[in-house]
């Protein structure tokens, strides 16, 4: 049984809402990233115990998005759109007046639970409520979200944390959060068709294990480089991968009433797509983490100045979003993607010839480079991927799409911290000064974000974008 609003709806005012709402919850994902050190103080906790703060955030967006498949065929947008915002806005809440640690953790893990619904809501939208060849610029808006918001999320915590206490990038977030749940409330209507789905627990289950595995796997890979980790990086990574294994097989088993159809990956569209995605995510976001170090430890900047050189790239990115995709719907994905990739490319490899006496207008050319080659990629990139996908399997595919967005994240993220930590240590063991052993981690670090970027270089070439068709 299926149902759809009888009034005409303008796919404008509902993406443009869901847009500003997924910014408002992805801005907050990576915010937090620069106030760690005032944790630390704070709560008295060790380097280990205050990764928590990020590490819960991406667990529990692991666990919650591959569920967003199911939740996407079973319920209405506007519903799941108030009840994902109601989550987030508890959420932040709790953060904000946190006494304890394990309180702000436990706010992080709420607030991430609504984070992990909106992205996959937002796509879905757009693929059901916009026609092909209109496409193009809409996507544009949901790479702006996807791409900006990260980037302007050490930005806008920096400058926060420079004047006022930590707890204000949480009220400051609070009150947005609260507009944006009440305008969609009364603006939004429901665009989508649903249909009774059962809800596998066991699938439900192996995809936790998995993709939580996975992820916190990858990020004790850094905690176990320093001598810090909690659980060898191993156990969870066996466990995800086993897990994973599982979840597969079983998909397939369930066919149509998959809890997440992993048939998308017939598409060889939208499979080479996702590819050149996490290769690009995994350099970029590996960049947002090594660059507010580098400007901080090695340049001798504060954490204002660290998220000021991140703004122009972010913002670029944002603008960039819009312009790239009325081009893709004038030209298609290829000539977007090969200049795109290279400008990118040229960025990171950029990046290689930091040191300690780089001037800081360098530093930030060169993060420009990357923001707008990845930025020139990731609309295009999402748009044909969906676009390959019969209509039955949108919200599986961006289910998947931002499930490995997440994967990437912190694979990018754990690569960059573990190569810069152990080339770090044998610097030093070699008697280098420590400042002189951190430059060489980070540059080592920096080099293989400059190799991961060759990957979307050459296959831009090669990638083909094929719209499904009834015929196809």
């Amino acid at each position: 049984m299926s149902s759809t609003t009888t009034a005409p709806v303008s796919p404008f005012r509902v993406i443009g809402i869901l847009s500003v709402a997924a910014f408002v919850v992805i801005l907050n994902e990576t915010s937090m990233s620069v106030a760690l050190p005032r944790l630390m103080d704070e709560f008295n906790i060790t380097e280990a115990t205050v990764q928590w703060v990020t590490t819960a955030f991406m667990l529990t967006m692991a666990v919650v998005i591959p569920t967003t498949g199911w939740i996407l065929t079973r319920f209405h947008l506007r519903n799941v759109y108030v009840v994902a915002m109601l989550i987030f806005t508890a959420g932040t809440l709790v953060a904000a007046l946190a006494p304890t640690f394990l309180v702000l953790v436990m706010g992080r893990v709420v607030q991430a639970i609504g984070t992990a619904i909106m992205m996959p809501l937002l796509m879905t939208t757009v693929m059901n409520m916009v026609p092909f060849e209109k496409r193009g610029r809409t996507m544009g808006i949901v790479g702006m979200v996807i791409s900006a918001a990260p980037a302007l999320g050490p930005t806008t915590g920096g400058i926060i944390l420079e004047h006022l206490d930590w707890r204000w990038m949480f009220w400051a977030v609070l009150p947005i959060a609260v507009l944006v749940l009440l305008v969609g409330r009364l603006m939004l209507s429901n665009v989508t068709e649903t249909r009774y789905m059962k809800l596998d627990v066991v699938s439900v289950i192996l995809s936790a294990l998995g993709f939580s595995g996975l992820i916190y796997g990858l990020s004790s890979l850094g905690e176990t480089a320093r001598g810090v980790a909690q659980v060898p990086f191993w156990i969870p990574l066996i466990i995800g991968a086993v897990s994973l294994i599982i979840f597969v097989l079983r998909q397939l088993s369930l066919r149509e009433n998959a809890f997440l159809n992993i048939r998308v990956f017939a598409v060889p569209t939208y499979t080479f797509g996702m590819v050149l995605m996490i290769t690009s995510n995994m350099a970029m976001f590996g960049t947002f983490i090594v660059l507010p170090i580098y400007i901080q430890q090695v340049l001798g900047f504060d954490a204002q100045v660290a998220g000021l050189v991140m703004l122009p790239s972010g913002v670029l990115m944002g603008v960039l979003g819009i312009f790239v995709g009325r081009i893709f719907d004038a030209v298609g994905a290829r000539p977007l993607l090969i200049p795109g990739s290279i400008i990118g490319a040229c960025g990171m490899w950029g990046m290689v010839t930091l040191d300690a006496t780089t001037p800081l207008w360098s530093v930030i050319l060169w993060n420009i480079l990357m923001a707008v080659g990845i930025g020139m990629l990731m609309g295009p990139i999402m748009t044909s991927a969906l676009s390959s996908l019969p209509g039955s399997l949108y919200q599986h595919g961006s289910a998947i799409f931002s499930t490995l967005q997440q994967v990437a994240a912190a694979g990018g993220t754990a690569l960059y911290i573990t190569v810069m930590s152990v080339a770090a240590v044998v610097g030093a063991g070699r008697g280098e000064e420590p400042l002189a052993a951190q430059m060489t981690g980070m540059h080592n670090a920096l080099i293989w974000g400059a190799l991961l970027m060759l990957i979307p270089v050459v296959g831009s070439f090669f990638f083909k974008a094929k719209p499904y068709t009834e015929k196809a």
